[in-house]
């Protein structure tokens, strides 16, 4: 039984990976990052979550469960930026938890997050499939519900429209990360512009009485959930948490980033910091113009707020750069996704194909891969029951990187760097970033942890039947 423990926690030789990853070109820059992690952060979820989550949980007090999945957000975030400072190599969690407590360990917190990826990639597609139809009707282009619709909902056969904006995704990113970059910077300034633009006029429509009561009384909702109180505000929590995980797609990429040490922690602090000032604007602006009574099944508040308010043009005009804004989204998930699937075929985890670059030194294996999988979620599979396993996967993944600090803190200036950036207030805060994943994880509805679990064993048996027999760690630990 000894032996097997001690096959499992097998750790990984940071230098290994600083070999293995030298070829991966450091091209992206602190502005590359950013506009990386507020794409990725602030993608549909600004358009919809702040008025679902006031209507079925909150009230205007949305406000406040933003600022707490924020500060649970920002521990993590702490810890994530020392990580990828000190080990800037490509798969984030999953090639440093390999290091700090081992193969297995790293195993369990990268398949947490290719969940997150695979479907978080599937979502977004499908809502710019959402959001480009309802722009074209008015335009009087209809799309038949066979190529509208996923499988087997309202007559659909595949969703046409994600699987092109998954595809051109992919296409644009297999020819660089430099010149998708670019691409990003741009459509992140439309998109910021675009919110700056709802909350300047949504101001013009506020009615402070719509901010009464701000924390209403606590009910039980027909569905069972939470509404009012803390309770209400507690529920809120874990359904806005699924906003802010974004920024651990920066931190897959740092294996191509220039200066990682100073780059890294300016890239995962400044874009969270920036997508939650961008979130709370919103949520204020969007429960004080109406009453949050207003928003409940309404999948579109913030164009319909503007409507109401008599800004059809603007609506039409933001509607329409959040559409070319959820291609930000999909870039930033697509690197990171890439990016950890490759690590897994570095390591030997999964077939060692999807571990090789291509002529010009990027991992197209594992982009394939991704986006293949990708497009078959996306376009065939009626997956809306899945949107909490993307929180708990991720959340796992969380609270390994938090633990992680402190081994990690024993080897810093030994067998790894030194890095420029360290968790303030140690070692209380890294403590406090585990908790409070540990807290928002358990707030998660029953059937989210269920699909968590099974998407586990899954795991498990890929780990156990191929993973452990093929890695390069287990078979360099035999001879």
């Amino acid at each position: 039984m000894g032996g097997f423990f001690k096959r499992l926690t097998l750790k990984e030789d940071p230098s290994i990976y600083e070999d293995k990853d030298s070829h991966l070109v450091r091209v992206l820059t602190v502005k590359d990052f950013l506009a990386l992690g507020v794409g990725t952060i602030v993608s549909t979820s600004i358009f919809t979550l702040p008025g679902v989550v006031a209507a079925q949980h909150t009230g205007p007090s949305v406000v406040f469960s933003f600022i707490i999945a924020a500060i649970v957000a920002g521990l993590v975030a702490f810890a994530y930026a020392e990580m990828a400072a000190a080990m800037p190599f490509a798969g984030s969690a999953y090639s440093w938890i390999n290091v700090m407590f081992g193969e297995f360990f790293g195993w369990v917190a990268g398949w947490a997050l290719l969940a997150e990826y695979f479907i978080a990639l599937a979502f977004v597609g499908s809502g710019l499939s959402a959001n480009f139809r309802g722009l074209m009707e008015p335009l009087g282009v209809h799309f038949p519900n066979a190529i509208a619709n996923t499988l087997g909902n309202n007559g659909g056969v595949l969703d046409l429209t994600a699987v092109v904006v998954i595809a051109a995704v992919a296409l644009l990113l297999s020819r660089g990360v430099s010149g998708a970059a670019k691409v990003e910077n741009v459509l992140v300034v439309l998109k910021v512009l675009a919110i700056l633009t709802f909350i300047v006029v949504g101001l013009t429509a506020i009615h402070v009485k719509n901010y009464l009561p701000f924390i209403p009384k606590y009910r039980v909702n027909p569905d069972g959930t939470a509404f009012g109180g803390w309770q209400g505000i507690y529920a809120g929590v874990s359904m806005i948490f699924l906003s802010y995980i974004g920024f651990d797609s920066i931190a897959a990429n740092s294996a191509e980033a220039k200066n990682p040490g100073k780059t890294m922690p300016r890239g995962i602090l400044g874009s969270l910091v920036i997508a939650v000032l961008l979130f709370i604007a919103v949520a204020l602006v969007l429960v004080g113009m109406f009453n949050y009574s207003s928003y409940a099944n309404n999948a579109e508040p913030v164009g319909w707020a503007l409507r109401q308010a008599g800004h059809p043009i603007v609506a039409s005009v933001i509607q329409a750069i959040a559409v070319i804004g959820m291609f930000t989204a999909l870039i930033g998930m697509m690197l990171a996704g890439s990016r950890l699937i490759y690590s897994f075929g570095r390591d030997g985890m999964l077939p060692k194909w999807l571990g090789q670059l291509d002529k010009n030194n990027l991992p197209n294996h594992a982009l394939l891969v991704l986006s293949l999988i990708a497009i078959v979620i996306g376009a065939l599979c009626p997956f809306a029951f899945l949107a909490q396993l993307i929180s708990a996967g991720t959340l796992i993944a969380f609270m390994f990187v938090s633990l992680g600090i402190y081994p990690l803190r024993r080897r810093e200036g030994k067998d790894i760097q030194d890095p420029d950036f360290k968790v303030p207030l140690y070692p209380v805060l890294p403590a406090l970033g585990f908790l409070g994943s540990l807290v928002v994880f358990w707030g998660l509805d029953i059937q989210a942890k269920m699909y968590a679990g099974i998407w586990f064993a899954i795991g498990l048996i890929v780990y156990f039947s191929y993973g452990m027999h093929h890695s390069t760690l287990g078979k360099k630990a035999k001879k």
